[in-house]
């Protein structure tokens, strides 16, 4: 019989305009974590630079629940920079990554957590099931598939960032300092024991998508750049065929010439063959271009996000505590990239 552990719970919302939505989305999330035993248990929001009223309802939240953490950034940096936030924040035993718009829904937490006591440190939802338009849902299918097969490690399909992970799994992509960051497949990288369940996906319960077009190519290329090294591949696999494909047309072409007496005809299929190269060696140089462009940023080593507030009843006592331990030289942890890291053991030694 297996024996479950009471666990904290830290619940990470990453949010961009959704004040329609915060509403529903604080109203299930706590309904859900005030029926799991253990404890105590926290919603971490961060705000990415959003323009409306999101982070003013977020505040009104935290003074009226001091389990609610709010994380404002400077700007907008990006969903994945934002769920980096909220994990240097959290000090959970186990953590649960959710959407602001609750297409994931946070009734799904019973059944992560379930998956979690049985010794998976890694619990991600599958989605079964989308309410998307039909050319969207495909692109999804396509591209989840394609990345397994470019990927050098097993990157589970048809999974987002949505799940579970427990805090050692947390502590390891803590310390990767990479900006062009694919959390659900660092996640995968990680390793120890993973596990999905089905989950059906929502339509969004108000608002529109952030994620354009062009925002979901980039997520799309930051995934495959960052897994992957088949495109630079597949430059020189292509090369090597061009040259043999060319190689054997000036043998045909010198034996007609020499033993036909015959000169081979083609001037229009020759500039079709020398514009076709040309624009293949552009493409590929551009794919070289983006391996080089993200190693120029990851040298210039610039913070993920900038952090403009933290608002919650356990950061003013904190603001206080730091403080105190400033003026007797006693530092806070602080990760690889030089990001504070609050700890359960942290908290709890303040």
């Amino acid at each position: 019989m297996m024996i479950e552990i009471p666990v904290s719970l830290s619940v990470l919302v990453p949010v961009h305009n959704e004040e329609s939505v915060i509403p529903e989305s604080l109203r299930r999330v706590r309904a859900v974590l005030d029926a799991i035993p253990g404890g105590p248990h926290e919603i971490v929001f961060v705000d990415d630079g959003s323009s409306d009223r999101t982070l003013e309802i977020l505040e009104e939240a935290a003074a009226r629940d001091p389990g609610i953490k709010v994380i404002a950034l400077s700007r907008n940096f990006g969903h994945q920079a934002a769920l980096t936030a909220a994990m240097d924040y959290a000090i959970g035993d186990a953590m649960i990554v959710i959407d602001g718009d609750l297409q994931d829904p946070p009734e799904i937490i019973p059944e992560l957590l379930e998956r979690f006591h049985a010794g998976y440190d890694v619990v991600y939802a599958q989605r079964k099931e989308r309410k998307e338009v039909w050319w969207l849902r495909l692109c999804f299918f396509l591209f989840y598939r394609i990345m397994s097969r470019l990927s050098d490690i097993r990157l589970p399909l048809d999974a987002g960032d949505c799940g579970l992970m427990s805090r050692r799994v947390v502590e390891q992509l803590r310390v990767m300092p990479e900006h062009h960051r694919y959390l659900r497949g660092m996640r995968g990288w990680v390793g120890f024991r993973q596990t999905g369940i089905a989950v059906e996906r929502s339509e969004r319960h108000s608002g529109k998508s952030k994620y354009s077009a062009l925002r979901r190519l980039k997520f799309a290329a930051d995934g495959i750049f960052a897994f992957s090294i088949v495109p630079i591949r597949a430059a020189s696999i292509l090369g090597a065929i061009a040259v043999l494909v060319s190689t054997l047309y000036a043998a045909v072409t010198i034996y007609a010439k020499i033993f036909l007496h015959q000169t081979v005809q083609g001037f229009a299929a020759l500039i079709v063959v020398m514009t076709f190269l040309s624009g293949i060696l552009l493409f590929f140089l551009g794919i070289i271009g983006e391996y080089v462009g993200r190693v120029y940023e990851e040298l210039k080593a610039r913070p993920l996000y900038v952090v403009d507030r933290c608002i919650g009843h356990a950061f003013a006592e904190r603001q206080y505590l730091e403080r105190r331990s400033a003026r007797t030289a006693r530092l806070p942890l602080a990760s690889a990239s030089g990001r504070y890291i609050p700890t359960r053991e942290n908290v709890a030694e303040e």
